[in-house]
């Protein structure tokens, strides 16, 4: 089997793991929904962060598996949330001197997501509408 066939079965494994974790998640967190506060998705993104933090610095200083960044980082993490590696990607842009590079990084993810988000449920809105027409 090939080096690329392996990482994409672990990585399909870990998204299997993570979204099993993320889903238990907001399934336990339902008695705080009530609040209008999105609970799961808020500790999700905060709990995946501080993993990959904690999980990225043991990745730098020791040496891991080939296969523990597809499984852990993109598989298991990446699926639970994807705030963890926007997060990681936008630290890294900053630690690694291009401040002004991971300010536009990090700024652009966040408005440019909540302006797709608008447009997108606009466009849907809008053809719904003609569709009943």
């Amino acid at each position: 089997m090939s080096a690329i066939a392996i990482k994409l079965g672990l990585v399909a494994g870990g998204g299997a793991i993570g979204a099993l974790l993320r889903y238990s998640l907001t399934a336990a967190s339902s008695e705080f929904a009530q609040s209008g506060i999105p609970w799961a998705t808020l500790a999700a993104n905060l709990i995946g962060s501080l993993l990959i933090g904690l999980l990225w610095a043991f990745a730098e200083e020791y040496s891991m598996h080939r296969y523990f960044v597809p499984f852990v980082f993109v598989g298991v993490l990446g699926s639970f949330t994807t705030f963890s590696t926007y997060a990681l990607e936008g630290f890294t842009l900053l630690l690694g001197g291009q401040q002004a590079l991971g300010m536009l990084y990090m700024i652009g993810s966040n408005l440019g997501a909540l302006l797709l988000v608008l447009l997108g449920y606009a466009a849907s809105r809008s053809i719904i509408h003609s569709l009943q027409a």
